[in-house]
């Protein structure tokens, strides 16, 4: 499950352009947001169309996994930033961890022991079947409650396809989940709106809270900003946070 700004400021362009002829091109699922703005976007229903994103990653999880596994990891200089403050055997909670490739078993090929959650059955199947010595969870993120803490949370390509309030009340959800140093990253979109993408013809839901918001939360949780990149060239345009809790709240 894989945003810049344009001319309506409440508004975002999509990170999900990942359609190519016959599915062949290869994914850069932040393009649409730095040169696309669907100018009839004021027709969505955004709260409707962010309640699909569950059964949407379901119904395409094959497409997905296909188009992820045969395009260029365009992304992963922030995986290599996250795995390299971590120890090996360090524990690892993957929030929306998609069909667990190529994430999921970089982090395993670098002795991190991972715990994947995704809502979509499918795409856990194939985490079970590419990566069967890790533990994976069908479940929304939203709810989760595991009752232990992780070494770091990733939460990549997933974190934004939440709404704005859904997105405030995850910050809770990560403290659970992590100790005194335990490494945090997601990526979001540079400024605060929503956005519709697009994959295989189907819209897709985006959204984000405003960079000062997200500092605010953090603080409040106990994590500090060790890297903030605003649409970053060296990873396909994300907008990415990488961060480490200080304190428990």
């Amino acid at each position: 499950m894989e945003l810049s700004s344009n001319s309506h400021p409440s508004r975002i362009a999509s990170v999900a352009d990942l359609k190519g002829p016959g599915g062949a091109r290869p994914i850069d699922p932040m393009r649409k947001f730095k040169t696309r703005h669907r100018p009839n976007q004021g027709s969505y229903d955004m709260s409707d169309l962010a309640k699909r994103i569950v059964g949407h990653y379901e119904k395409h999880a094959a497409a997905w996994d296909h188009d992820r596994r045969n395009s260029h990891w365009n992304d992963k200089v922030w995986h290599d930033r996250f795995t390299g403050r971590l120890a090996k055997g360090a524990t690892v909670l993957d929030l929306g961890c998609g069909p667990g490739q190529p994430v999921a078993q970089h982090m395993v090929e670098h002795g991190l022991r991972v715990t994947g959650v995704d809502s979509s059955p499918m795409m856990i199947a194939f985490c079970c079947d590419r990566l069967p010595d890790q533990e994976w969870i069908v479940a929304d993120m939203r709810q989760l409650a595991l009752g232990r803490r992780f070494d770091g949370i990733l939460s990549w390509d997933s974190f934004f396809h939440l709404d704005h309030d859904d997105q405030r009340r995850m910050f809770a959800i990560f403290a659970d989940h992590a100790c005194v140093g335990t490494v945090l990253t997601f990526n979001t979109g540079p400024q605060h709106g929503e956005g519709v993408g697009e994959f295989r013809g189907d819209p897709l839901y985006h959204a984000s809270l405003a960079p000062a918001e997200y500092q605010a939360l953090m603080a409040r949780f106990g994590f500090r900003v060790l890297q903030h990149a605003i649409n970053d060239a060296e990873a396909g345009g994300r907008t990415v946070w990488l961060c480490q809790r200080d304190a428990l709240g």
